[in-house]
């Protein structure tokens, strides 16, 4: 729960941003972004799958209402317009437990066009945000599946951006159903960008955040920012995913805008595990802004996207985006043991067992290939 303390915090963070020249012009560019740090209300405590969806529902009408709190704030504070708003990871379910993957999918796994998403278009369109998020998703083209998607909604109420996590240990990705997934949707839709009037947006899921290649492939496609749906470990010490959020910004000359559980309450699992932490990272590795524990709105800042094109149009050795040899990185990328793809390709989830088995094989071939050593 955010308290007085935290919201002085944030007010003084912002202090200085109503002078800035031009702030309050209806024609400057820039314009307030935010990490919402909300609590999720997780569904594993639900025996029913109507009881499940009725938490979500209940869940969003909550979120609408922050948001709509969030936007009337930073106007009447610091005179700019929230129009980018970026959610946790699976802010409306949490994470499977005890559940099978099919009770999972049935109980947690948003449909396409269904009624979360059409309640979570309608806070876009009455908010006039960008709203991006992380979501268990259905799809008809893989029955038998779910995947863990991020998605974006335009101010329109048009999904504009679906990404699917593409490295999980126990969740299906496209890479499990590899071939059939190219088939249908093609390469473009496997790392997408969305190019919009708030700059080209991208999205990272949770962990992947460790693994530059996920921001790489979307930056070169032009990504300026990138939404960072997340649910991890709160800490006041510098974590691995705080560390990379900053390296991702700076690797990749772009915003990082990072979205944190304000707790996950209704597991068994202790409820501020994860909690605090959002932030805002601009493309020098900057922290901006960042929450604390509880439910904030702290983690929001103004983005200036003409300083970052021109950061990137400038010639010198802090352009990194223009030095990159890739064709000298492709063959060892080519050449490497690689996980392999199709693991679900007759439509069959894995059980955790088996992820760990070819987990364990994967270590063996790299043991066999020299990359690993033995402990």
């Amino acid at each position: 729960m955010t308290t007085r303390r935290d919201l002085i915090s944030g007010a003084a963070a912002l202090a200085g941003i109503a002078a800035l020249p031009g702030i309050a012009r209806g024609d400057d560019p820039r314009y307030s972004a935010c990490a919402l740090q909300v609590v999720c209300d997780a569904v594993n405590q639900d025996s029913s799958v109507d009881a499940a969806r009725a938490r979500m529902m209940a869940s969003i009408a909550r979120i609408g209402g922050q948001i709509a709190a969030s936007k009337g704030f930073l106007r009447t504070f610091n005179g700019t317009e929230l129009k980018l708003v970026c959610l946790p990871e699976y802010f409306l379910t949490g994470f499977p437990l005890r559940e099978s993957r099919e009770e999972w999918k049935a109980k947690a796994a948003l449909d396409i066009g269904g009624a979360e998403y059409e309640a979570l278009a309608a806070i876009a369109q009455r908010q006039s945000v960008y709203l991006g998020g992380n979501v268990y998703e259905n799809d008809p083209n893989f029955p038998e599946l779910y995947f863990q998607t991020n998605f974006l909604i335009a101010p329109s109420g048009e999904t504009v951006l679906r990404y699917r996590r593409m490295i999980s240990l126990y969740t299906p990705t496209p890479y499990d159903v590899w071939d059939r997934y190219l088939d249908v949707y093609g390469m473009d839709a496997v790392f997408p960008v969305a190019r919009t009037e708030l700059g080209v947006i991208g999205s990272i899921a949770s962990e992947e955040i460790l693994y530059p290649e996920i921001a790489r492939m979307q930056a070169l496609k032009g990504a300026e920012i990138f939404l960072h749906p997340t649910s991890e470990v709160g800490s006041p010490q510098l974590t691995v995913k705080h560390l990379s959020k900053r390296a991702r910004a700076v690797e990749n000359m772009a915003y990082v805008v990072a979205a944190n559980s304000a707790e996950i309450t209704g597991t068994p699992v202790p409820s501020a595990s994860t909690d605090a932490m959002s932030k805002i990272v601009d493309w020098n590795g900057r922290v901006l802004a960042e929450a604390g524990p509880g439910e904030s709105l702290n983690a929001n800042a103004i983005l200036d996207l003409p300083s970052l094109r021109a950061a990137r149009a400038r010639t010198g050795m802090s352009n990194l985006l223009t030095r990159l040899p890739l064709a000298a990185f492709a063959p060892g990328y080519a050449d490497a043991v690689s996980q392999e793809p199709n693991a679900m390709a007759d439509g069959r989830m894995l059980t955790q067992g088996e992820a760990i088995d070819r987990q364990r094989a994967r270590i063996d071939r790299l043991r066999e290939a020299g990359v690993f050593e033995a402990p």
